[in-house]
Formats: structure tokens, sequence, C-alpha cells
């Protein structure tokens, strides 16, 4: 399938006795942490990907309430294969990653072949160990959102 022209990035989340936890995964190919993390395909919306990749990479079930964030950063073109970035063409020099929250209400999560392990983190301890910055952006601002009340309307 062709790569559309944008990635997402999907935060699962819970809030248990008022406590908020963020799950991180470990990538198998790259051993580092992060969220859930992939490019559109074909035609599909920043939200439908979002919620293809959340099933794929963790079960996530495509009825669960995704939050649209304001964050988004930009990812070198460098970052993907020769045929994305030949037909994006040669000015292509970004593209950007949508951000997304999703409340899971559950803490056991089936794993694709993509991580090899997760972690419920709170907010510190989650920021201290993602490697990318966008996905630190991303939880603070999720993380803000939460506690002020202004997670904003399901998507």
């Amino acid at each position: 399938m062709p790569r559309a022209k944008f990635q997402v990035l999907v935060i699962p989340y819970v809030i248990q006795d008022k406590q908020i936890k963020y799950c991180t995964f470990l990538r198998e190919d790259m051993n580092i942490w992060q969220f859930i993390a992939g490019g559109g395909e074909d035609d599909e919306t920043p939200i439908e990907a979002a919620k293809r990749e959340a099933n794929e990479e963790a079960d996530i079930a495509y009825t669960t309430s995704y939050y649209m964030l304001d964050t988004c950063c930009s990812i070198p073109v460098e970052c993907f294969n020769e045929v994305d970035r030949q037909r994006w063409g040669e000015n292509c020099f970004v593209i950007p990653e949508y951000s997304f929250a999703v409340d899971v209400n559950v803490t056991d999560l089936k794993l694709s072949h993509e991580h090899v392990q997760y972690k419920w983190l709170d907010y510190k301890s989650a920021k201290k160990l993602l490697k990318y910055d966008s996905n630190k952006i991303a939880l603070g601002e999720l993380n803000t959102r939460i506690k002020k009340g202004l997670l904003g309307e399901k998507k």
C-alpha cells in the first residue's frame, strides 16, 4: 500500500484511582521506548491511521475514545525509504506527525511483533524513558490537558 504523506503518534492512557498512567512501548527493531507510531496508508485520514496503528500494534479497539492533540511535529523525509521519498517528490523535506490520545480503560494490551514490551508509567517516568522529543511534547500536552480537564472532543 502506498504510504500517505503523514505520520501518526498515539498515546494510550488510563486513569485509575485518580492516577494517570501512560503506556510506552519498546520497539523490537530499534530498542527504543516510544508511543505507538506509524504512517498513514492510501487515502486514510490521520484519525483512521491512528486507530489502525493502535489496533495493529496494541490490539486497541477501533471504538475506543480517541482525542486529537494540538501537537504536530515534523519528521525529516530521510527517515523514510527511497520509494516513499520519490513518491512524495523532491521538494518534500518533512512530513507532519499528528498526535492522538486514546483512553483505553484497561492495562492489559496485546503486543504486535513491532514491540517486545510495554510499561504503564506516570508522567515523569514516561517522559524520562521516551527517546523522541515529539513523544515528550505530545505527552506534556496530554498530561496538562487531563489535569486541567481540557482534553477536548472525542474523535
